[in-house]
């Protein structure tokens, strides 16, 4: 009986328990959200397009790379590279578009600039554009080659005993007629008076001119630095269009000091000078800042910029001089005395 009555007690408590439990409530069923690409923070921040052919050498498509890359990370934008660019590539990015900056070969920057007009356009190189307000260019007449002979004859006049400085050019061109204008101009710059009656250098001899005709062959180049050889010439500068490997070999070989526009290799350090080089890269720096303000429309003519300098024999003050003229040079201050 008492078993009877614990197992009654026991059934009444499981029936109360199981009447006190909540009768559950439905949740919501949780929305299925489609992501909006329109909304993404990325797609939206502005753009920066540089524009490289696929046939161009690594290290400076490297080199480009990194550079824009850099200064579109600066400004807080996105970075892309094409190979071509098209009106259809430009609507496809739209309002974030801000800037775009191409090389040779020139991809139709023209017609993009008056397709785009909101866009800024830089043309490194390029030559023959039109004016437009949002097409900039950097480079499109080419090196001056003036203002490097110009430069070259300082540097020669400076480093050169007893002023023994020649110039190989090239006969009958533009560019060889205005470098050995130029490196004359320069030479009289940094020698100022020191054409004293009493002493016979430099007049008379120096700077030696030799002139390299457009129709001899690479391998006769040698020839034509024999003639600064003969002439006790110590510095000369070589005109970039002659500027050979085996050419600047052959005259470092004599013990001939070289002024040129780059270095061919190490195994001429010692007998180089300088290089007088375009500088591409700091144009485009200087310019950045305003191409993403919306200030273009600008020429820059190529600036020039002292390199592989040998410490041996352009000391730093020697080298500070030269500076200083290559700032006259690209300021105006400084004539080479040659026509434009």
């Amino acid at each position: 009986m008492r078993t009877k009555l614990i197992l009654l007690l026991f059934a009444g408590f499981l029936l109360t328990a199981c009447g006190s439990r909540a009768t559950p409530t439905a949740l919501p069923a949780t929305p299925t959200l489609t992501p909006d690409p329109t909304a993404s923070p990325t797609a939206s921040m502005p753009l920066v397009i540089l524009v490289l052919p696929e046939d161009m050498l690594q290290k400076d498509k490297d080199s480009y790379q990194t550079m824009i890359y850099d200064l579109a990370q600066a400004q807080g934008m996105r970075f892309q590279v094409l190979n071509k660019l098209s009106e259809a590539d430009l609507a496809l990015n739209g309002a974030a578009l801000k800037v775009v900056i191409a090389v040779p070969p020139d991809p139709g920057l023209a017609a993009l600039a008056a397709a785009a007009p909101e866009v800024e356009f830089l043309a490194v190189g390029i030559p023959d554009l039109p004016a437009a307000s949002n097409l900039s260019s950097i480079g499109g007449t080419g090196v001056p080659v003036d203002q490097q002979a110009f430069l070259a004859g300082y540097i020669a006049g400076l480093v050169a005993p007893e002023w023994k400085v020649g110039i190989l050019s090239q006969k009958d061109t533009t560019g060889g007629e205005a470098a050995r204008t130029a490196f004359e101009n320069g030479f009289e710059f940094y020698c100022g008076s020191c054409r004293n009656p009493l002493f016979p250098q430099p007049s008379g001899i120096y700077p030696v001119i030799v002139r390299i005709p457009t129709d001899a062959k690479p391998g006769e180049y040698t020839a034509y630095a024999d003639v600064l050889r003969h002439n006790v010439v110590k510095v000369a500068y070589v005109y970039p269009e002659v500027a050979t490997q085996d050419l600047l070999s052959y005259m470092a070989q004599y013990d001939l000091l070289i002024i040129s526009q780059s270095l061919p290799s190490e195994a001429l350090r010692a007998h180089w000078v300088a290089s007088i080089q375009p500088d591409i890269v700091s144009a485009i720096k200087n310019i950045f800042p305003d191409l993403v303000a919306g200030k273009g429309g600008v020429v820059v003519p190529t600036p020039l910029f002292l390199t592989d300098v040998n410490s041996d024999l352009l000391s730093a003050g020697k080298l500070r001089l030269a500076q200083d003229v290559l700032t006259g040079l690209q300021n105006g201050t400084i004539g080479t005395g040659v026509t434009p």
